[in-house]
């Protein structure tokens, strides 16, 4: 009868399990006491220590802060370090160079204004992008792009001239003002190309583009003035590329030159004192920067954004470790993947980050 009072020993020791003691540093999980009128500030602090995704983000944004806050007058002087670099005043002015990379979408949805505002201040060092984030932000100085729905049918569509973008419409006409727009220019450049020996990159066609835009609504119209390099190793797989294909039977000729832009690409992270990633998506952008960072070893810092898994072995799925392994990132980098959707959480942490120093900066 006793025993039947008395839980069994097996099942009893499995549950009542004995911890061990957690460390005193550990964090402990809290999340906003909306009792309190919060700022944004004072919500996006306290996703630390939310849990799941919400601690990755915070974890990015200390990352970001780091990467915008690092100095090389933070480090001790290396006994080989050049005479340059022991002056103070250099080392106090030498910044972790940031590189930016995001996919075409992105440009076509409104984070186009954050990467706007982030050239426009000179915030970030270096774009990767693919064909449509080029394009996309030259052809909204054109004409805009509107809210749609994931559900609208894809065949009513095509009759109406709409092109779908997830939730977003593109109308069809908006490529037919961008074809007028680019075709003179790419005539311009084929004449620079015939009588000046002009060597056409696709990081100085960016820049030619973003001079002839004049619109300071324009990602490229920033990069151009503020001599921030826009890289795109795929710049013929999209509308631009369309372009430089009807252009080719009308006024043939020009070349660009994909191979010179990669030792412009590499020389950015092989000559950088610190490197930061900052990479939205996947894909062609984001092993565009790791590859190039893998030339001095690995970046000090990286923040991946994207929604990819790694099940199937892909690179957008890839988690920062995998790069790691390559050198793409240093083994005592820092490192974080947040498993999010970019329009939601990267202006969050522009907010946190970004935004929050430069209007800190306005204030003083």
């Amino acid at each position: 009868m006793a025993e039947q009072n008395k839980a069994p020993g097996p099942a009893e020791a499995a549950v009542l399990l004995k911890s061990v003691e957690m460390p005193e540093d550990a964090v402990l999980i809290q999340g906003p006491d909306f009792n309190n009128n919060l700022s944004l500030q004072d919500l996006l602090g306290s996703f630390r220590t939310m849990g799941f995704q919400a601690s990755g983000l915070g974890e990015a944004i200390e990352i970001v802060d780091k990467m915008r806050n690092w100095r090389l007058s933070d480090e001790p002087i290396a006994e080989d370090e050049t005479d340059e670099f022991r002056d103070m005043e250099v080392r106090k002015n030498t910044k972790c160079k940031i590189f930016v990379g995001y996919t075409s979408n992105l440009v076509s949805s409104g984070v186009r204004e954050i990467l706007r505002f982030l050239v426009q201040h000179k915030m970030v060092d270096v774009l990767v992008t693919t064909a449509g984030g080029v394009e996309e932000d030259f052809i909204k100085c054109l004409a805009p792009t509107y809210l749609g729905d994931f559900n609208l049918k894809g065949s009513d569509l095509r009759k109406q001239g709409l092109n779908r973008i997830g939730n977003m419409l593109v109308p069809n006409n908006n490529y037919c003002k961008f074809e007028e727009w680019v075709i003179p220019i790419l005539d311009k450049m084929l004449d620079e190309q015939k009588k000046d020996n002009k060597i056409w990159t696709p990081s100085a066609m960016i820049r030619r583009l973003g001079e002839e835009i004049n619109d300071e609504s324009s990602i490229y119209y920033w990069c151009a003035k503020n001599d921030i390099p826009v890289f795109c190793p795929a710049i013929t797989d999209g509308s631009l590329g369309d372009m430089i294909y009807f252009h080719s039977y009308r006024n043939p000729g020009l070349i660009v030159d994909i191979a010179a832009d990669i030792r412009n690409m590499n020389n950015q992270a092989v000559f950088a004192k610190k490197t930061g990633l900052i990479i939205l998506g996947g894909g062609l952008v984001k092993h565009h920067i790791c590859n190039a960072n893998m030339m001095r070893n690995g970046a000090d810092y990286a923040v991946y954004l994207n929604t990819a898994q790694e099940f199937d072995g892909s690179d957008a799925g890839a988690r920062p470790d995998e790069a790691v392994s390559w050198g793409k990132i240093r083994a005592d980098g820092q490192s974080v993947k947040v498993y999010a959707e970019a329009t939601l959480v990267f202006p969050l942490i522009v907010a946190a980050t970004f935004a929050k120093g430069y209007h800190e900066g306005k204030a003083t």
